[in-house]
């Protein structure tokens, strides 16, 4: 089995939730007492996730490609990047550390593709859905790409920060995710992305009337698919 890299940490909800997955998809595939050969690096989320607020993004490359080169010393293969919103930085993390990086857009869009959609919904950070990093990969992919509205963008935000990265979950939130996905169908989404890797903690599929594409589980799912690769 190849060691994979994971960087985590944004926030350690999610990271708990690859940990389990990666382990989990080796356990499902090799049976037994198999589990995921990983090294996990997980940094304090507080001082990135005030650089990402500040704008301040040469200050979280700086955190996350000391991570990064840390796991290619520690024997790392290839990096998982446990986090949607710091695909920002997967050129420079990628070329600092010297290890192939397994893109989460990438995968999520290969996977959307392999079912014949093509138009999609997103729910993500306010800088996943508003910038181009992530936007422009899926495009480039051939998907054309829905966000929320900027009130509701906004609000699916905060609730990513201020509750589901706290490990909050409240059903009022849910609630908002449902009438945001269900404004995105009415314009033509013929599936969702839930492109936050928080965002599966809140809504499943029975909160949605067309297929949700959990981030999350396809990017893990990736991992272990290089691991026994």
């Amino acid at each position: 089995m190849r060691m994979l890299g994971v960087l985590g940490g944004m926030s350690w909800t999610s990271t708990e939730s690859y940990y389990r997955l990666l382990n989990r998809g080796v356990a499902d595939r090799l049976g037994g007492l198999h589990s995921a050969r990983l090294l996990l690096h997980s940094v304090d989320f507080a001082p990135v996730a005030r650089a990402q607020h500040d704008g301040d993004w040469d200050a979280t490359l700086a955190v996350l490609a000391e991570a990064a080169r840390g796991l290619e010393r520690g024997g790392a293969e290839a990096l998982l990047l446990a986090t949607n919103t710091m695909h920002k930085l997967a050129e420079e993390l990628e070329k600092g550390c010297g290890l192939p990086l397994l893109h989460i857009a990438d995968a999520t869009a290969d996977a959307i593709l392999a079912d014949g959609l093509d138009r999609v919904g997103l729910l993500a950070t306010a800088f996943t859905m508003e910038q181009d990093f992530y936007t422009g990969r899926l495009a480039g992919k051939g998907l054309d790409v829905l966000v929320p509205d900027e009130g509701q963008r906004a609000e699916v935000h905060r609730i990513i920060y201020d509750e589901l990265c706290l490990d909050v979950v409240r059903d009022e939130s849910r609630e908002v995710y449902r009438e945001v996905i269900t404004s995105l169908v009415d314009r033509g989404a013929r599936a969702v992305i839930l492109g936050c890797t928080e965002i599966s903690l809140l809504v499943s599929q029975e909160d949605s009337s067309v297929p949700l594409y959990d981030s999350t589980r396809i990017h893990a799912d990736a991992g272990v698919s290089f691991m026994l690769g």
